[in-house]
């Protein structure tokens, strides 16, 4: 062999590891990558595929960056509890048409008008549904990552 078969061939070597690196990495390394595909490419491409809520998740707190955002996420979540105790405990069922409104009324106020994101709902609702719960139990419980608490 030349030295630039050799080459090429330590190259190849190297590109295989790296995939194989890439594909045994662990989830939240797997999400991160397809959180950043997603963010580069959102406005040209089919969205990215996640496999599961735990490569979501990430993507979703990045889509909340901001904590006014977030706050008003929190602010959202907390009235909607509170409009089902109320149902519940008044048995005042039509009252419960008004979660939605509020529940994302609130989110997306946050995206169009703070973040300038377009929300997750949109593209994952049954995951960004579970996301709005997750972040609010993470924040409740100081779970968030450092740089993700408002």
């Amino acid at each position: 062999m030349t030295r630039i078969d050799n080459t090429v061939t330590q190259k190849a070597n190297t590109d295989k590891t790296q995939r194989t690196k890439l594909i045994l990495k662990p989830s939240k390394t797997n999400a991160k990558l397809k959180s950043e595909a997603y963010m580069n490419t959102r406005d040209t491409q089919a969205p990215v595929q996640f496999e599961s809520f735990a490569d979501f998740y990430p993507y979703y707190l990045a889509e909340h960056s901001d904590p006014r955002c977030r706050t008003l996420h929190y602010i959202g979540s907390a009235l909607v509890l509170c409009l089902l105790a109320y149902a519940i405990s008044t048995s005042n069922w039509q009252a419960l048409w008004l979660m939605p409104v509020i529940g994302y009324g609130f989110a997306w106020v946050g995206h169009f008008f703070i973040e300038k994101n377009r929300p997750a709902t949109f593209q994952y609702p049954f995951y960004s549904f579970m996301g709005d719960w997750v972040m609010l139990k993470d924040f409740l419980f100081n779970k968030l990552p450092k740089s993700e608490q408002p």
